[in-house]
């Protein structure tokens, strides 16, 4: 299999609402959507937002019960001053924060809000992961024991 990834399906149970989050919060556009799922085209690949239930039975498993999700989505940033700067503009739009920017163990700094249904987004400055002028990911350096 290629490594690469084309698509990310979060379940939520509320698309409407998670729909609205993502549009006014971060100023995504849609890219494709209905009353059923949403699409935005990030810098290259889609992530769509999808009827938990509706995702559950297409994959044939069960909901569980527990809101903690065992994974988090990450943006990262050129500097401490941009993710602080980031920070600075999520919170005037009532973006739940989780965790304040902070530098953190493993040399870089980050800190997490949360949409609606507690996805959790690591706004971050990481200085091993190499990135383009438009925040792409070029690569990660070599990882040392922590």
């Amino acid at each position: 299999m290629d490594q690469r990834l084309s698509l990310l399906t979060i379940g939520v149970k509320d698309l409407k609402l998670i729909r609205e989050f993502y549009e006014k919060k971060f100023q995504w556009k849609v890219e494709a959507g209905n009353s059923d799922i949403v699409f935005f085209k990030l810098n290259g690949l889609l992530i769509g937002f999808f009827s938990e239930k509706s995702l559950a039975k297409d994959a044939g498993v069960a909901i569980t019960q527990s809101r903690f999700k065992p994974f988090s989505l990450a943006q990262n940033f050129s500097s401490i001053e941009k993710v602080d700067q980031q920070f600075k503009v999520l919170k005037e739009r009532g973006v739940k924060i989780i965790k304040n920017p902070e530098k953190v163990f493993w040399g870089g700094y980050s800190g997490y809000v949360a949409d609606p249904e507690d996805n959790l987004w690591e706004i971050a400055f990481n200085p091993f992961i190499k990135l383009d002028s438009a925040g792409n990911v070029l690569g990660h350096a070599e990882i040392k024991n922590l």
